[in-house]
């Protein structure tokens, strides 16, 4: 195996982690990689089909596909940075990461991570608009205001992850780094840090707190509202029709929290149990198999519009005549 420290100065360099994943018997592991390769491409394609879908279809050219398709196209990165290395792990016996491959990693995971707690709330606020105040909705949610919405979205994300990597990259660690997590997550590396972490974990748990609790006070916020909107309206195929708009996005929202908070609200030394790796994998491998799953069922104008999408690509040119009507 490659050489995991470096000595210098008397201090041990860290060059590289062994991530210890899930150790099982090999004939498990090339099950595991068999069944998360499907759900890896199978999470691609979903995502893609619905940005196409959304591309192409001007009937969803509204404010809430637009950050659909934002969602969509953030969890195809999403999982691309946990898969690929998770599924290389499984079928090789050399489960080391490089020091710049890690923080590299971590990065773009925490960024994504930040990016999806933010844009959730956003649409819950759309949500909120679009049943609470409908007639005031397209005054409020301009294209301009869902463009700088969605790019800050990404500018939050990417400058959380930022400031909490100047702390993580500058820990020190001892002898050989073995992380007890199938990809590099901060808390795991916190646990295998061995002096200085309390400054890392102080500016951790404060981006923390502000990236989780600030878009779940949206959240709850934006919904209360909208129920007690749904329970003034007369009839119940109205409640019922308001509901519908926003089922799909409260779903994939408790699915989202309940799974993270599960993780990141628990102190760090729980990760030294396996069970977190179990809820670990809801949110980095299901629930983004799940989102767009979740948004074709329980939405029309989406399952009208991939059936649209899925019809023309697979006819050819022929697909045009879509649009004589």
């Amino acid at each position: 195996m490659t050489t995991i420290i470096l000595e210098v100065d008397n201090r041990t360099v860290t060059t590289h982690f062994i991530l210890l994943g899930f150790p099982t018997r090999p004939a498990f592991q090339l099950l595991f990689f068999s069944i998360f390769l499907a759900i890896y491409l199978l999470t691609l394609l979903e995502n893609l089909l619905i940005i196409l879908a959304i591309h192409s279809d001007g009937q969803l050219h509204k404010p809430m596909y637009f950050f659909l398709s934002h969602l969509s196209f953030l969890e195809m990165w999403y999982v691309t940075v946990i898969s690929p290395k998770m599924l290389v792990d499984f079928l090789s016996h050399d489960k080391s990461i490089s020091f710049n491959g890690c923080m590299t990693q971590l990065y773009f995971f925490v960024t994504f991570v930040c990016t999806e707690y933010i844009l959730l709330a956003i649409m819950a606020f759309d949500r909120f608009v679009a049943i609470c105040n409908p007639l005031r909705y397209p005054v409020i949610m301009t294209n301009q205001l869902c463009g700088t919405l969605g790019g800050g979205c990404w500018f939050c994300g990417l400058m959380t992850a930022m400031i909490k990597m100047v702390f993580i990259a500058q820990l020190h660690y001892c002898g050989t780094p073995q992380i007890n997590h199938y990809f590099c997550d901060i808390s795991p590396l916190l646990n295998v840090s061995c002096e200085g972490a309390s400054q890392a974990e102080l500016v951790d748990f404060f981006l923390a707190l502000m990236v989780i609790a600030i878009p779940l006070c949206v959240v709850v916020a934006s919904y209360a509202a909208i129920l007690a909107t749904i329970l003034r309206i007369p009839s119940a195929q109205g409640r019922q029709k308001a509901f519908s708009t926003c089922a799909s996005h409260l779903t994939v929202v408790i699915l989202f929290y309940s799974t993270t908070l599960f993780t990141y609200a628990r102190p760090k030394l729980m990760y030294a149990y396996n069970s977190n790796k179990v809820v670990s994998v809801l949110y980095t491998v299901i629930v983004p198999l799940l989102n767009p799953i979740i948004y074709c069922l329980r939405n029309h104008e989406v399952k009208a519009a991939l059936r649209k999408t899925t019809h023309c690509r697979g006819s050819g040119p022929q697909g045009n005549g879509a649009f004589s009507s």
